[in-house]
């Protein structure tokens, strides 16, 4: 079964469209071309896609070093080659909800009309292998809002894996966005105390309604000292630094007791001023350790896939183990992503999570001068980026 083509007369917002990031700071909206559905395919329609603000913002202010570098997958080093994944960018996003609406030959009936979550980028419309959503069903009477925090559930769950934390311990976690806000939680259930630290006023109130014990201001607090105070002098068993900023990991570093474990799960940027290695890190022996999506912490990477670390994030939000839903500040319209980037890259403290919305109704609440024809080349309906 496949969907039949919108009526010629359609308003021009109501065709399947993707985000691009042009450039610097530049996001169109562009029509979609159609997708075949080969064999044992599904093709999905958008109903959300979440905006991952740190690595997102990366590529839309042009910090991301996979802009202008190469990373070898072999050597497992960048290297100074012309990048070719620079602009027009079609294939970010990762974050997104959807509806099967057409079945492929050989695809089970039932998954037709099934919502699924997953990894297919900011785009209305998308086709993919039935073994890439068939195991992403979303569970029974969730929202389908919180399937778009499969992914970035996932990054936060990983660092906390990577803290190794245990029941008793104290826990800081640094940045209090929405991954640091999952992280805390997660690091509350695991039995630990947990002192959430972010210079926003509303976010720290948020980290103390979710389970935090305490929240400091890293614009009025020395974290360092502070974190000191509250654990008679040791400093936290560990520190989860999230945020991406080298001030932030520095001050992980300064508020974590001696032989403690810091991991540093943010994106970060540029060189690291701020980030004095030969102070608390050197003098206090502090573990450092790097928590990064694309694979669990090594002593249990066997045990844990990326797909492992997704699923398990949604099957704890739709218990109700976890809140996210609360976690989101802005429901945008698809044709207004500009918008939504320019609001998370100008005023940061104004929102938390911001997710697309793909829905029919979204589409045609805004006009079409929003979505413009492609002016680089022909757009992708289906890359191969999008199905991982």
């Amino acid at each position: 079964m496949e969907l039949v083509a919108p009526d010629a007369a359609d308003p021009l917002d109501t065709r399947p469209v993707v985000v691009a990031l042009t450039g610097p700071r530049r996001v169109d909206v562009l029509p979609l071309p159609p997708a075949t559905l080969p064999p044992g395919h599904v093709r999905l329609h958008t109903l959300y896609s979440g905006i991952s603000a740190g690595t997102e913002l990366t590529l839309y202010r042009g910090t991301n070093p996979h802009l202008d570098r190469v990373f070898d997958p072999e050597r497992r080093l960048f290297v100074d080659e012309a990048a070719v994944n620079g602009y027009p960018n079609t294939v970010w996003g990762y974050s997104e909800v959807g509806e099967i609406v057409g079945l492929g030959a050989g695809v089970d009936p039932a998954l037709l009309g099934a919502v699924v979550w997953g990894l297919w980028g900011h785009r209305g419309e998308a086709v993919l292998p039935v073994e890439k959503v068939a195991e992403r069903l979303l569970p029974a009477g969730l929202d389908p809002l919180a399937g778009t925090f499969a992914r970035v559930g996932a990054v936060a769950l990983n660092a906390v894996l990577a803290a190794d934390i245990h029941i008793g311990e104290t826990v800081a976690v640094f940045g209090q966005g929405v991954l640091g806000l999952i992280a805390s939680q997660f690091a509350a259930r695991s039995g630990a105390t947990v002192i959430a630290v972010d210079g926003i006023a509303s976010r720290r109130d948020r980290a103390l309604a979710l389970g935090a014990s305490q929240a400091l201001d890293p614009m009025a607090d020395d974290v360092g000292e502070r974190i000191k105070d509250l654990t008679e002098a040791r400093g936290a068993d560990v520190c989860i630094e999230i945020s991406g900023s080298y001030q932030a990991l520095h001050e992980a570093i300064r508020g974590c007791a001696a032989g403690g474990r810091v991991v540093a799960a943010g994106f970060y940027q540029g060189d690291g001023l701020g980030l004095r290695l030969g102070e608390e890190f050197h003098h206090n022996r502090v573990q450092l350790v790097s928590s990064q999506i694309s694979s669990a912490p090594q002593a249990i990477a066997q045990r844990w896939s990326t797909e492992r670390l997704h699923r398990t994030v949604v099957e704890l939000v739709a218990a109700g183990q976890i809140d996210v839903l609360s976690l989101v500040s802005h429901l945008i319209p698809a044709p207004l992503a500009a918008d939504a980037y320019a609001l998370l890259d100008a005023d940061p403290a104004a929102a938390l999570q911001v997710v697309l919305d793909f829905r029919p109704e979204a589409m045609r609440a805004e006009p079409a001068r929003r979505i413009a024809e492609p002016a680089q080349g022909p757009i992708d309906p289906n890359p191969v980026r999008s199905a991982s």
